[in-house]
């Protein structure tokens, strides 16, 4: 979990969306899913904050993609820009790590879904390695 920085921002690559986290970060978790792959091209890397501590300040671009019944993604109309992962009746939204303005404090913790990843690239040691997407990282509340 990241410590408190004060608020960070975040946005796509064109501006179009911008959001300000005033709270905790969870750790990054790498998700390997087949969905994640095709979204980002390669995999999801994402940090997570409760819902309360999530403001989207500019949404001109932010658009929402039902990806299954279980979800639905968030990315801008403008630039394409994967921006969030918002999982159906969870306390917290999923925010693509690397849209961060400020990242300091964060780590890959897990990677999930490895029984999926692409045959193109290994996943280095050092952090657990989830066949399926069951993973135990509370995304810290205050």
């Amino acid at each position: 979990m990241s410590e408190a920085l004060g608020p960070r921002g975040g946005g796509c690559l064109c501006g179009a969306v911008r959001y300000a986290v005033h709270g905790p970060l969870r750790d990054v978790i790498a998700c390997h899913c087949e969905q994640c792959r095709r979204t980002t091209g390669h995999f999801m890397a994402a940090t997570a904050a409760a819902r309360a501590h999530v403001r989207i300040v500019r949404p001109d671009g932010l658009r929402w993609y039902e990806s299954s019944p279980q979800a639905r993604r968030g990315f801008c109309e403008r630039c394409g820009s994967t921006l969030f992962w918002d999982g159906q009746g969870l306390p917290h939204l999923s925010i693509a790590a690397g849209t961060l303005d400020d990242s300091r404090g964060l780590k890959i913790a897990a990677h999930i879904f490895v029984a999926d990843k692409g045959d193109y690239y290994e996943i280095p040691p050092g952090t657990p390695h989830i066949p399926g997407g069951a993973f135990s990282l509370p995304v810290p509340a205050a």
